[in-house]
């Protein structure tokens, strides 16, 4: 049987109590994603491990634990402390989601071959954004808007239309899990690298570093 966030009254009430401290904290997360890194925040379902039974109620999610709630506002990008406290006080418990396509698009791969990726990103100079680990294990690199309609014409520019590699593009209507929130009940997601001023608000091309991850995705699958 499914449980609820931010469902009965008497759910809230029952919850205001145990959950002030921890509120707190994800309020304090959502406002700095808000207002330091201008981003929107949507409030999200979450799964309770083992049975990862979705909070939304419904026993047949077809994405428990990774979804945004049902008539959950978005918290916009430079929501205040007070702002975000208001609007979140309502979801209790709820996963912090980025909507994608908006500040940036994602470009997804392996954890494994986007920890190599990333190393040699670093080494090579290049810019950077943000980059999450998931609870999958994925790597999901941040990147300007529009990686993900331009994707297909740039690996074909670049020679990589015809590998099989496991690289893909989020784009508008996607949703990432951010840190540290659970996701699907699998465990909490964390950053492999850290939003920072100077790039949070203007993540790179993905032109940038699609021929490096391209290139690492397909010697880590051979």
């Amino acid at each position: 049987m499914g449980f609820t966030i931010g469902g009965s009254r008497g759910t809230k009430e029952f919850r205001s109590g145990t959950r002030r401290r921890g509120r707190t904290s994800e309020c304090t997360t959502v406002a700095e994603y808000t207002g330091l890194w201008g981003w929107d925040v949507v409030p999200g379902a979450r799964a309770a491990a083992p049975s990862r039974d979705c909070s939304c109620g419904d026993g047949r999610c077809a994405a428990p634990g990774a979804h945004p709630l049902a008539f959950a506002p978005t918290v916009p990008a430079g929501a205040t402390l007070d702002e975000v406290t208001e609007a979140w006080g309502d979801y209790p418990g709820a996963a912090v989601l980025l909507p994608v396509g908006r500040a940036f698009d994602v470009i997804e791969v392996s954890e494994e071959a986007g920890r190599r990726a990333l190393v040699r990103l670093e080494r090579m100079g290049l810019p950077l954004g943000p980059v999450i680990a998931t609870a999958e294990g994925r790597a999901q690199f941040f990147v300007a808007p529009g990686a993900a309609a331009e994707l297909p014409q740039l690996l074909y520019r670049m020679g990589w239309d015809d590998a099989d590699l496991d690289l893909c593009a989020l784009g508008p209507g996607a949703f990432v899990t951010a840190p540290p929130s659970d996701r699907a009940g699998l465990g909490q997601v964390c950053w492999l690298r850290p939003p920072a001023l100077d790039s949070a608000g203007g993540p790179p091309q993905a032109r940038l570093l699609l021929g490096t991850l391209a290139y690492i995705c397909h010697r880590f699958r051979r």
